[in-house]
């Protein structure tokens, strides 16, 4: 990643420069929100991951029910097949007795009938299956479309911090692969789920009509069935998470790569990246293995009870038979009904080994859904409405995390149209300040006020409209120049956007390109200059509108030429709007109103730039130093 020179601290420097890219929501002047903030805390530790098997099959129940008038239909057909299918054995029995009762005496009329009903119900059965089929299908991509929309909208919902502490590749993972998972698993074992349950039990009630004692000789193998599933299903469980967790590293790594492509191929970097995405893909093979080897163990284990079921019903049934104790005829069925009294349980145990991944991907899911939502507004919070923009810190202390200030009894009083500049070293907490100010994060202690009132007493929403952004590192996304821009006001009309682009000083650049404002830009505007993105995000900045402007290096990564027009742009744009500029190159902030140098969380000085070079303390030994070192290149 690309050196960033600002930052809250250390630890939100890292952040900063792992982290471009994350959007939070609305944020005035910049698409989605925020770059997580514009810093961040690695130091939080995650989540601890449930393993709940039965709590996350009730909660995903709990989606089912939506749907439950579409289920009872499916049921319904699933009664109606099962139905048909408990017949079949039935009729073929009899069939077999009408063929049975004596030397060269067949009853043909009995055998005719048996057949065409036969035939009838196994049409019957296949159009039945078909429609359940189709029905079900619809009912899983309802619920899991359902599922990924609650999803997707709590990823809104978050507060930053929660980003700050998870890859992007992981939360793509969970609202694609983890998903798509799921819903394999609804639209496969729901049906059967249902019609094996159906069918082993009217199986069981068929063959204690028929003979009891041959049902006791079959049912030996039910409590090895279970012994199996059990044994089996525990192991797969495990594995299946590792694997969803390994795939989900997998995805981070390679989103990371493909978006620093020009990094990794800047520093030679390629070998380690493969080398890296080597040791991932391998371990998500292995695991994958293991996953498989252990779920195909089901089917050959289960093949082999049947077979000792198959086993015990002949001897017992031959021996019976020999008796005149029951028919061939009896047996015959007999022997069809203990086998789907078998199949379905070797379904079951199948679907419960495929659950165990669906499962895995539900709860990684879950375990989002029930993250801890940014706090409500407060009872009777009021609308930020014609903000003017006088911004107060009153004895404001911050920290990340409990214990580890990063600001310390911060006081200052931006008022109405000011500009303001934070100064400082890298880690002292300029980043902080304005995160607080847009209230990605609540204070510790002290309060924020803006226009004489706690931020705290405003809807989050109003007042963050009244915030427009121009960062260092701009992002734009897939899409037309034109909707880039219409991010600081979607209603916007192409006039108001042309407007906005022409005070930017955007466009003249705009109008040469081959569609002009249609132009389609590729992810982040690959296919524009640093210094065209920087004028976009001005342009977009000034069609919000914002009452208050935060202004984060946005020249320091662009040529000199192109930097004069930034920076007439940011001065039309600053023009009676309250600003905080973070800046590194001071020579950018020397018309400041106010210059807050902050250091070690604290202002240590604070002041004009004539006021401050005269007092001879850190602004002026950061000035003159940044001066020697432009002298000398």
């Amino acid at each position: 990643m690309a050196q960033n020179n600002i930052g809250s601290s250390t630890q939100e420097q890292t952040n900063a420069n792992s982290t471009r890219g994350n959007q939070g929501p609305g944020f005035a002047g910049f698409p989605g929100g925020h770059p997580r903030g514009f810093g961040g805390n690695r130091g939080m530790m995650p989540v601890e991951k449930a393993n709940n098997f039965k709590g996350t099959m009730l909660r995903l129940w709990r989606y089912f029910g939506k749907e439950r008038k579409m289920f009872l239909i499916i049921f319904l057909f699933i009664l109606t097949s099962a139905g048909i299918g408990l017949m079949g054995p039935y009729l073929i029995g009899r069939s077999i007795d009408a063929m049975s009762g004596g030397v060269g005496v067949v009853r043909l009329g009995t055998l005719g009938v048996i057949v065409f009903t036969l035939l009838t119900m196994y049409v019957a059965d296949s159009s039945i299956t078909f429609l359940q089929g189709w029905l079900m299908a619809g009912v899983s991509q309802r619920i899991v479309r359902s599922l990924r929309a609650a999803l997707f909208t709590k990823l809104q919902k978050l507060p930053v911090v929660f980003f700050d502490t998870r890859t992007h590749g992981d939360l793509m993972s969970r609202l694609s692969n983890d998903i798509d998972n799921i819903s394999n698993t609804i639209s496969q074992a729901t049906i059967q789920l249902m019609s094996s349950s159906v069918t082993i039990t009217g199986s069981f009630v068929m063959m204690l009509v028929l003979s009891p004692l041959l049902t006791m000789a079959s049912i030996i193998t039910v409590p090895m069935v279970f012994m199996l599933t059990r044994t089996i299903a525990g192991r797969t469980r495990v594995l299946f998470k590792e694997q969803q967790t390994t795939l989900g590293a997998l995805n981070g790594h390679i989103e990371e790569t493909i978006s620093g492509i020009h990094i990794v191929k800047a520093f030679n970097h390629e070998a380690k990246a493969i080398e890296q995405f080597d040791t991932i893909n391998d371990r998500l093979s292995e695991v994958g293995v293991k996953a498989q080897v252990w779920s195909g163990f089901i089917m050959p284990l289960m093949n082999v009870i049947n077979n000792i079921g198959f086993a015990a019903v002949a001897g017992v049934g031959g021996a019976l038979a020999v008796n005149n104790l029951i028919t061939v005829g009896i047996i015959a069925s007999f022997l069809s009904y203990s086998r789907q009294f078998a199949r379905p349980l070797n379904e079951l145990a199948n679907i419960f080994n495929t659950l165990q991944s669906a499962v895995a991907g539900a709860e990684r899911v879950f375990e989002i859904l029930d993250e801890k939502e940014e706090p409500e507004d407060v009872a009777g919070a009021k609308e930020l409405e014609n903000p003017r923009g006088h911004v107060m810190f009153e004895n404001v202390t911050f920290g990340y995390r409990t214990g580890v200030p990063i600001l310390k009894n911060v006081s200052f009083d931006s008022e109405e149209g000011s500009n303001t500049a934070l100064v400082g070293p890298t880690g002292a907490g300029k980043t902080t300040i304005v995160n607080l100010v847009a209230r990605f994060y609540d204070v510790s202690e002290g309060r924020i006020l803006i226009d004489g009132r706690d931020i705290r007493e405003y809807t989050r929403d109003s007042l963050r409209r009244c915030f427009g952004i121009v960062l260092q590192d701009t992002y734009l996304f897939s899409g037309t120049i034109k909707e880039n821009i219409k991010y600081g006001k979607l209603d916007a009309s192409d006039e108001e956007v042309e407007a906005a682009a022409a005070m930017a000083n955007a466009d003249v650049f705009i109008r040469r390109l081959p569609k002009g404002y249609d132009t389609v830009l590729t992810e982040r505007g690959g296919n524009l200059s640093q210094g065209q993105r920087q004028l976009l995000a001005i342009a977009r900045a000034i069609l919000s509108n914002p009452a208050i402007l935060i202004l984060d290096e946005a020249t320091s990564s662009v040529d000199t030429r192109t930097e004069l027009h930034i920076q007439e742009a940011m001065l039309k744009l600053m023009n009676s709007r309250t600003s905080f500029i973070i800046a590194h190159r001071l020579s950018t902030i020397r018309d400041a109103d106010i210059i807050m140098v902050i250091d070690n969380g604290e202002i240590v000085e604070k002041g004009s730039h004539e006021k401050l070079l005269g007092a001879e303390g850190i602004y002026r030994n950061m000035y003159y130093g940044q001066l020697k070192h432009l002298e000398g290149l």
